[in-house]
């Protein structure tokens, strides 16, 4: 075996020591609580339909990837789109990624400079702290959706200040305190830049975000909006203004060197959007209600969410991951995270909640909780 084939050797079996290995699995259990289609438009006939229709519409020579944006890969299809979005959620503009990651990449790493400062809430995406990592900016993180901690490190910042939250957590299912992170942008003239992956399709009129639900549009720098989640397709979309697109256009790396997404991704997109207006945007809520109130009534230890995210907690990776077989066993598709995704001692089961499960499996689900809790 050859020095390098010793150390990926190496690297692995310490995972495997401490039960934090990842492994890959086609072995899906019927009940889904695991996946982020929380609407179910990743299975739904009405959105295969839309897209159908719009597809038939498009010349052929549209079917496949020719390029990057900059050189063959655009189209006027794609640029209305990202138009079309930005007007959903009242941006000025927008610029589509072909992912969350790329887009979180594309803009931290391209706008702060050096001698300005970036400071994340310590639970951000780990696509933000890769972007913040490819920075020249000093880098500050503040204690999760502490005010206190953040206005402490918005003293030590210096030049073009960056401040970025979640307004989901897309582990702990909790919301930022954004009125109160915003009030200290302002007062700090600092920029906010807010995630909203786990908020789109759960929040805000007909799924716009908690941006728009808490009207601070205008008080945003950027958005970032991922297709992947609620929306049930792919991509992602940073929103702001058309000064903004024209910049990362020229100086987004993940967004210049690679090849743009196929127009039938971008179809999707635009038919997912379309299909927000046809659906009832209470039943999510609804089962969020059902769920947290029997966990209540189970008193079962779970982290305190209002979004589609909810968290059990236990005690290590080790037991995490039997509670997690067990559910599985029971065909329940719940997931453990563990340790380093989450710190020690907070290792969970992750539980997403969807417009298809129906009350008898979330019922049945907090019955087999307690029997684990």
């Amino acid at each position: 075996m050859s020095k390098i084939e010793h150390f990926l050797n190496d690297k692995l079996q310490e995972r495997k020591d401490n039960l934090s290995i990842r492994n890959l699995s086609t072995n899906i259990p019927p009940f889904d609580f695991c996946s982020n289609d929380y609407l179910g438009f990743a299975r739904s006939g009405e959105l295969k339909n839309l897209i159908d229709n719009i597809l038939a519409t498009l010349p052929n020579y549209l079917n496949g990837a020719g390029g990057s944006r900059l050189l063959s890969g655009n189209t006027a299809f794609t640029e209305e789109t990202e138009q079309f979005i930005a007007d959903f959620h009242l941006a000025e503009s927008g610029l589509i990624f072909n992912s969350g990651y790329d887009a979180n990449v594309g803009l931290l790493s391209s706008i702060p400079q050096r001698g300005d400062t970036i400071i994340t809430d310590e639970l951000i995406h780990a696509s933000i702290i890769d972007g913040c990592r490819l920075s020249h900016a000093t880098r500050y993180k503040f204690r999760h959706n502490d005010i206190n901690d953040l206005e402490t490190k918005l003293k030590l910042s210096k030049g073009n200040i960056f401040v970025v939250v979640e307004s989901v957590y897309s582990m702990d299912g909790d919301i930022a305190p954004l009125i109160e992170v915003s009030n200290l942008c302002e007062r700090y003239q600092a920029n906010l830049i807010v995630d909203e992956a786990h908020a789109t399709g759960v929040f805000g009129a007909n799924g716009s975000g908690l941006i728009n639900q808490l009207n601070l549009t205008n008080k945003v720098f950027a958005r970032i909006v991922t297709f992947g989640k609620a929306l049930g397709v792919h991509g992602a979309i940073i929103l702001g203004s058309k000064n903004l697109r024209h910049y990362l256009i020229n100086f987004a790396r993940s967004f210049i060197y690679t090849t743009a997404a196929p127009i039938h991704s971008i179809v999707a997109v635009r038919s997912a959007y379309q299909h927000l207006n046809n659906i009832d945007h209470q039943l999510i809520h609804q089962k969020i209600a059902l769920f947290r109130n029997m966990l209540k009534e189970q008193n079962i230890n779970a982290l305190d969410s209002e979004s589609a995210i909810q968290g059990i907690l236990f005690s290590s990776n080790e037991a995490t991951k039997l509670a997690a077989t067990a559910l599985q066993s029971k065909g329940f598709d719940v997931r453990a995270i563990l340790g380093p995704t989450v710190a020690l001692g907070k290792e969970r089961l992750r539980i997403c909640l969807h417009n298809f499960n129906t009350d008898e499996e979330i019922i049945s689900l907090v019955n087999h909780l307690k029997e684990l809790n």
